[in-house]
């Protein structure tokens, strides 16, 4: 379980991003974590991992505090951002600088994620286009196997057949012991692998509530419009 609770959290002090916010992540499970630009999605994320430090309230992972990287929390938890580069290195030599810090992580998981993105993995990283990375790097971390991983924008910059491809890899990478947060704005790349939406928007959580198809397909744009509009 995350555990965020009554965080103030501002980039100078002249400008609070989150003031006073309270927000639980049971385990298991696809979240979705949605708001307007602004909303401090990708703070929250960075918040939970321990990248960033509330300055009041805490932030726990299954009971202890994110900012302090406790190394037992660390390697239960991956985090993919909306930006990032990876080292001119094979696939290979990546994967086994990483292995040692997540013990669970499955070569076999990643073979087949990296197959359901139609991807080679006897690739150097530094010949990937930016899509083709994104695609490697979500490969690798869901094989982590991590009990947390967290998602900030993943299907930006691919194209419509890649962010097909990226629905069947998540739902091939997930278990019953993972819990899945990802935060986008493209709510229809995702909606039909979410279990469970948040709508958050100016420290107030809109919505908080698990999804169900028992009267058909969730419209998660409209959900997320009627939300905000309310």
């Amino acid at each position: 379980m995350i555990s965020i609770e009554n965080i103030t959290f501002g980039y100078n002090h002249r400008h609070m991003v989150l003031q006073d916010f309270s927000l639980t992540f049971q385990a298991g499970g696809i979240y979705g974590l949605l708001g307007k630009n602004g909303t401090g999605k990708s703070t929250l994320l960075y918040l939970m991992m321990g990248l960033l430090r509330p300055k009041k309230g805490m932030v726990r992972v299954n009971g202890t505090l994110s900012c302090k990287r406790d190394p037992e929390i660390m390697q239960e938890m991956f985090i993919v951002p909306e930006e990032y580069d990876l080292p001119a290195i094979d696939l290979r030599d990546y994967v086994h600088s990483l292995k040692p810090f997540y013990p669970r992580f499955s070569e076999e998981l990643l073979e087949k994620c990296l197959e359901g993105f139609e991807m080679d993995p006897n690739v150097n990283l530094g010949s990937l286009s930016l899509g083709q990375k994104k695609k490697v790097y979500m490969c690798v971390a869901l094989a982590t196997n991590t009990r947390f991983l967290l998602m900030d924008e993943p299907t930006n910059g691919l194209d419509i057949l890649s962010k097909s491809q990226f629905r069947k890899v998540v739902i091939t990478g997930m278990s019953e012991e993972k819990t899945i947060i990802i935060s986008t704005h493209q709510v229809h790349d995702v909606e039909h692998l979410l279990d469970h939406v948040v709508i958050i928007d100016q420290n107030s959580i809109l919505l908080d509530k698990p999804l169900t198809e028992e009267k058909g397909p969730v419209d998660l744009e409209k959900l997320f419009i009627e939300t905000v509009n309310h």
